[in-house]
């Protein structure tokens, strides 16, 4: 009989599973180790236990389960199947088993596995683990209730940071918005992210992104412990905060976003907040929204962390996303109008060329605004489309004009830098230019680009060599609102234009600070023709201004004084009608006009 090393013994002994080893001796399988499992689960003692497995084990097993049994043992032990059975056995400690324990007869299922293994010496020993299938159903039950509960409390929790998510949020948190409301205050909704979080995983990689996630949530959490404070999305954070104020839940959250710059492994551009007080009115989910378009208020404002909803903020959002929506229709359907702004002559007080100005005239929303659809443009760089545009509109325009009995003369659009970047604005005005046969008209030197000094405070080589190549085809170029807060007097060493326009709050403000604009004025205006460039003050609005305006020697003057804005067909039915009071220029006049002031 095989006798194990003693460490082996006592180590397959004392192990709670229930097993027992057989060797084939004889042809006849004899038991030569039990483990205490097994002793255990059938209550039979160590002493007793090799001894009762020859002459008791079938005694126990169900009379119809015997010979199934006793089959599978004896292929098994000659190797021809495996030993894979259940039967039926009865238990019974108190039969007078030696050292059985005192527990109650039952009857039980068994499940026997069977494996072959090979000791250290070369003997084959058979294997055979006995379950309880009673047991292991009650095992399995335990096991089924953990798994539960923990996919339950995986399906409440974000497993990156560990704090709750939007399942949780959306199952208690009315019970949270409720409670703060009970105590007499009003619960914020707080919608936050972190700045720039994939350049951060781009830099530092998502291990350590993962880290910045869990240490945003762990700030919020203890910067605002009695609030609800759970991961949306992403590097999304949507909170139900309990504060006393706004002021309040303002400086709370800034001091968030200084502890967590300042505690992350890398660095980071912080958090931003949108925040929303949910009201009796306003259900959570719109709190949420109201919240989301708060955040999108600071967009890239790096000294800005909190922002609060307001109607107004919403409207403007809103605002603009229907402007991109239907930028392009309006462009098809004409929805956008050139509006002509007269520029006049102060010395003659005759029309010297018109700015051709962006109207949106929506057939739903009524008049756009320019400073509502211009910033938009801007930001999602179409600007080039508009500024194009607008030209082509010119273009065409110029032979309605002659067919109406209107004069052709100067008209500027303005231009903006980013134009440039997108597209070859010089090209594209002379594909315009040609489609039109404008030639037949007049000169290019008829349409003037304007650029502001905004724009050429951002200068690079590529904007000045494609402005030098407008200059080149013929085209004109105004520096627009100079003195607007940007200027460089050093600018008129590097670009070179045909004419200046003078921001109109110089003029608006001009006795402010004891007339100190009056005196800025006069020397810009001598500055720039000594330059040999035209001057023009914009925001004429009384006799009293364009006096001024011609007291300094400035050449040309344009405001509300002389005209608002009209589109052409306004402008057309006003000469059927013989209500233009206001002669244009005749290129003879303007030649005139032109050697008298540069006396050449």
């Amino acid at each position: 009989m095989y006798q194990f090393p003693e460490d082996l013994r006592k180590a397959y002994e004392s192990s709670p599973v229930s097993f027992v080893y057989y060797q084939n001796i004889d042809d006849k399988p004899v038991p030569v180790l039990a483990s205490d499992g097994f002793c255990l689960s059938v209550g039979v003692s160590r002493d007793q236990v090799l001894g009762w497995l020859q002459v008791a084990m079938f005694e126990r097993m169900h009379p119809d389960d015997v010979g199934v049994v006793s089959k599978a043992s004896d292929d098994f032990l000659h190797k021809r199947g495996p030993y894979d059975i259940v039967f039926r056995c009865h238990i019974d400690p108190s039969d007078g088993t030696p050292g059985a324990s005192a527990a109650a007869a039952t009857d039980i299922m068994v499940h026997g596995l069977g494996r072959w293994q090979t000791m250290p010496d070369g003997t084959e020993l058979a294997v055979i683990t006995y379950a309880n299938l009673a047991t292991t159903r009650e095992l399995t039950k335990d096991k089924m209730k953990e798994y539960a509960f923990s996919r339950n409390d995986r399906f409440y929790k974000d497993p990156v940071t560990t704090i709750s998510n939007l399942n949780y949020l959306h199952e208690f948190g009315p019970e949270r918005i409720k409670a703060i409301r009970a105590s007499g205050r009003t619960p914020y909704m707080v919608y936050s992210d972190i700045i720039a979080m994939r350049s951060y995983n781009n830099q530092y990689g998502v291990k350590e992104g993962d880290k910045l996630l869990t240490l945003a949530a762990k700030t919020l959490k203890q910067n605002l412990p009695k609030s609800l404070v759970t991961r949306a999305m992403d590097d999304h954070f949507i909170i139900i905060a309990d504060s006393p104020s706004d002021d309040a839940l303002t400086e709370t959250l800034r001091k968030i976003d200084t502890y967590f710059r300042q505690h992350a492994f890398g660095n980071t551009s912080g958090l931003r907040f949108g925040v929303c007080p949910v009201t009796e009115d306003v259900e959570p989910p719109e709190a949420i929204d109201h919240a989301k378009h708060a955040l999108k208020q600071i967009e890239n404002d790096l000294n800005r962390e909190v922002s609060f909803y307001s109607q107004e903020a919403a409207d403007a959002y809103l605002q603009s996303r229907y402007i991109i929506e239907n930028f392009e229709n309006a462009l098809e359907h004409g929805w956008i109008k050139v509006f002509y702004h007269p520029l006049v002559r102060v010395e003659n007080r005759k029309i010297a060329a018109f700015e051709g100005l962006a109207r949106w005239q929506d057939p739903w929303r009524g008049m756009i605004s320019p400073a509502a659809f211009i910033p938009v443009l801007s930001k999602y760089h179409l600007l080039y489309k508009l500024d194009l545009y607008m030209f082509e509109q010119i273009c065409k325009e110029i032979k309605i004009r002659l067919d109406n009995g209107l004069d052709v003369i100067p008209v500027s659009v303005n231009f903006s830098r980013q134009d440039f970047d997108h597209a070859d604005i010089v090209g594209e005005m002379n594909r315009i230019y040609d489609k039109y046969e404008i030639a037949k008209y007049g000169a290019k030197s008829n349409f003037i680009v304007e650029i502001t000094e905004q724009d050429l405070a951002a200068e690079e080589d590529r904007f000045r060599e494609q402005l030098k190549r407008l200059r080149e085809s013929g085209y004109l170029i105004w520096l627009d609102d100079f003195c607007s807060g940007y200027s460089s007097i050093n600018m008129f060493n590097r670009f070179e234009f045909d004419l200046v326009k003078f921001d109109l709050e110089l003029l608006k403000h001009l006795d402010d600070h004891n007339g100190v604009n009056r005196t800025i004025l006069k020397a810009l205006v001598k500055m720039v023709r000594d330059l040999k460039i035209h001057p023009l003050i914009e925001g004429v609005e009384t006799e009293e201004q364009l006096e001024f305006v011609k007291e300094i020697g400035c050449e040309l003057a344009q405001g509300y004084y002389f005209s608002q804005p009209q589109p052409l067909d306004l402008i057309i039915d006003r000469k059927k009608k013989g209500d233009i009071k206001r002669e244009c220029e005749t290129p003879d006049e303007r030649e005139a006009q032109d050697k008298k002031l540069f006396n050449n």
